[in-house]
């Protein structure tokens, strides 16, 4: 075991290096514009010395030095332009807490209806008319074939408008989010979600359906044992097996946020904040911001990996079969 996550390790570290180097190196072809306030009334000379003292100027690998050794510091640089002269650390700071919130309702929701959804798509399978896994199948088709701004919008419009009315009572949430308004975190939890859950869904019911039609599945029911229990036992827990692989990366990439989703809602987090910066040319922090993007990606795959190797004895740890 020990072998096997030091290999992993090791190669993620490897793989984010290449990244970040790529990345570094591509934003350096940003326009200079982006590192000063008031870019068209700075005179060349100003332009030298501030490019000079930021060590714009410096060879293309010394530059690269440079940035890790920020790194491993922790320091992530200056805004030029969101907020002059503040530190990134401090931004991400107040930033981050929204995005973590969100992200973990909205994982908690789609992480919960996405099983229920498979485990009920599943077992449907063996019905005769089979409406669960119909009605199952036609969400996650519409999720994954529509776009997700699309149904985004769609989603905003019927919450916030009265569009569905219950009696004499219309359903009109908050269209913006408000973090003293707790009615306003439902419409971007839902929106972060659902995506979510129609892949969870998906996934959990075909490989419950694989693992249902497998031999030792149907030895367990000649011998008589129940159907709940060899769905409970055997499987829907070898059917979360290769599912898991993905949860940690799905985890990280939902509580930091969703770029169009806090966009479309005005939530001050994450994804609006790399949006923003963007938007305005500040380089240092549309950099900052790629990095921990990045690095949460490579940190998803290797947890993934090691969480399938952790839970699934038969995966072996050393040898040929180690490279999957």
């Amino acid at each position: 075991m020990a072998k096997y996550i030091l290999k992993r390790v090791l190669r993620a570290f490897v793989t984010l290096f290449i990244i970040l180097s790529i990345l570094f190196s591509l934003l350096r072809l940003m326009p200079i514009e982006g590192y000063f306030e008031n870019f068209e009334k700075v005179s060349e000379v100003e332009i030298q010395v501030k490019l000079q003292s930021l060590g714009l100027t410096d060879p293309l690998p010394q530059q690269l030095s440079h940035f890790y050794g920020q790194l491993l510091h922790g320091d992530l640089g200056t805004s030029s332009k969101f907020r002059q002269g503040v530190s990134i650390n401090t931004i991400l700071a107040e930033k981050m807490p929204v995005s973590l919130r969100l992200g973990l309702m909205s994982f908690c929701i789609s992480l919960t209806a996405g099983l229920f959804l498979g485990i009920l798509m599943a077992r449907s399978t063996r019905t005769r008319f089979k409406i669960g896994d119909k009605l199952g199948t036609v969400f996650i088709v519409v999720i994954q074939a529509v776009p997700a701004a699309v149904y985004h919008i769609v989603l905003q419009f019927v919450g916030s408008q009265g569009v569905i009315r219950i009696g004499g009572w219309a359903l009109q949430l908050p269209m913006l989010f408000k973090a003293e308004n707790p009615l306003s975190y439902i419409l971007p939890v839902l929106s972060l979600s659902i995506g979510s859950t129609a892949y969870y869904a998906m996934w959990l019911r075909r490989y419950m359906v694989d693992e249902a039609n497998k031999d030792y599945v149907k030895l367990a029911r000649a011998k008589g044992v129940p159907g709940g229990q060899i769905s409970r036992r055997h499987v829907f827990r070898n059917a979360m097996i290769p599912l898991v692989q993905y949860i940690p990366g799905s985890i990280l990439s939902t509580l930091m946020g969703s770029l169009y989703v806090e966009s479309l809602y005005s939530v001050p987090g994450m994804g609006g904040l790399l949006v923003n910066a963007i938007q305005i040319h500040d380089n240092t922090l549309v950099q900052a911001l790629v990095v921990i993007y990045a690095v949460l990606s490579i940190a998803g795959l290797l947890l993934g990996d090691l969480l399938m190797a952790l839970v699934d004895p038969r995966i072996s740890l050393t040898g040929k079969e180690d490279a999957r």
